[in-house]
């Protein structure tokens, strides 16, 4: 298996440029997640790796060969698409197996070959059947098989549990990064669902607009955001986000109606910051303060209580144990001063 590396890709459509200069190395049997809202350039990119999109400017190693202008048959790539994209009158060993025979290979060695990635996705009951009576992810299995039996260096994901409900997109969430682990190889996994990111990756790639905002393991982005817009993405539910400006002695919010001592180094006095903390970090208070409580979403260990400040601004607080706040209730937040963050209010860059 091999890792991949970009220099400086650039992607342009005529005059629109997508992809704006992208450096980036995935290490060899690396788990790496593209992640970002939608039309940040996370599937551009990964079609670029894949030569189903032309890189314009940059170079692109998939180990030490240069792949920048390799067709795609010859970059040792294979890809899983959203749509599984089975033939519906081949069985689960043909769907498999096709692409192999279609390149002359032995049906013996093709046999062995499906056999072996049937066995590592549990297919083996199903070979016979076709795609039609198949569950979603027993077909999205099958996609994932396709792509095995090629022994590609590295595979690309492209938001490949979309289409499954919630309960099969955990099931298949847990069967890839069992695969991952179970083969070892090169994996880029394209998402916009950042929980998939922070259970999969080895590494996750923020993007925005055709631009990495940060590089990092999925704990280290949580803990330690760049910026604003990082530490509002990874994390669920969001990041709180209030108005503040710094005075003497920490950052005056008005929202709660009082300072915040901060061990950072803030800039001087009267400059406005943005304050950042999480809902899981927050202390709720019944009885007391001027938070007004609109919703209160109960999951059963856990409920997410949205509120409202007398600036209008809204925040989410976390609630666990059985004393917990219901809607229409009145409410005081507290937190742990070093679990706070602040960012600079125009750029969105952390000041630490």
């Amino acid at each position: 298996m091999t890792g991949v590396t970009l220099s400086n890709a650039i992607k342009r459509y005529g005059d629109v440029q997508v992809i704006h200069g992208v450096d980036l190395k995935v290490e060899d049997g690396e788990f790496c997640v593209f992640v970002g809202p939608s039309g940040c350039g996370k599937s551009t990119l990964l079609r670029m790796i894949a030569g189903l999109e032309e890189t314009t400017e940059g170079v692109m190693h998939i180990g030490a060969r240069d792949v920048t202008r390799m067709d795609p048959s010859e970059r040792g790539v294979a890809m899983v698409f959203q749509t599984y994209a089975l033939y519906p009158h081949m069985t689960v060993k043909e769907n498999m197996g096709f692409g192999l025979k279609m390149n002359g290979f032995p049906k013996a060695e093709i046999d062995q070959k499906v056999k072996a990635a049937s066995d590592v996705l549990k297919l083996e009951d199903y070979l016979d059947r076709k795609p039609a009576a198949l569950s979603g992810g027993q077909r999205q299995r099958v996609a994932i098989g396709r792509a095995i039996v090629r022994g590609p260096e590295v595979f690309l994901f492209d938001e490949p549990l979309s289409n499954l409900d919630a309960e099969l997109r955990v099931e298949m969430r847990v069967e890839i990064a069992r695969l991952h682990k179970e083969i070892g190889a090169t994996m880029i996994y394209v998402t916009h669902d950042q929980v998939e990111a922070m259970t999969l990756a080895d590494k996750i790639v923020v993007l925005r607009a055709g631009v990495i905002e940060q590089v990092g393991a999925p704990l280290e982005l949580y803990r330690n955001p760049d910026n604003k817009f990082v530490a509002g993405f990874i994390g669920s539910p969001a990041m709180n986000f209030l108005e503040g400006v710094v005075g003497q002695g920490g950052v005056d919010v008005p929202a709660l109606g009082r300072s915040v001592a901060l061990s950072v180094d803030l800039p001087a006095p009267g400059t406005k910051v943005t304050l950042g903390v999480r809902p899981e970090h927050l202390e709720v208070h019944k009885g007391r303060g001027d938070l007004h409580a609109d919703l209160s979403e109960a999951l059963g260990g856990v409920s997410y209580l949205h509120l409202v400040a007398g600036t209008g601004e809204r925040l989410i607080a976390e609630e666990r144990g059985d004393d917990r706040a219901a809607a229409g209730d009145t409410v005081d937040i507290s937190f742990e001063p070093h679990r706070a963050m602040v960012f600079a209010h125009d750029s969105g860059l952390r000041i630490r």
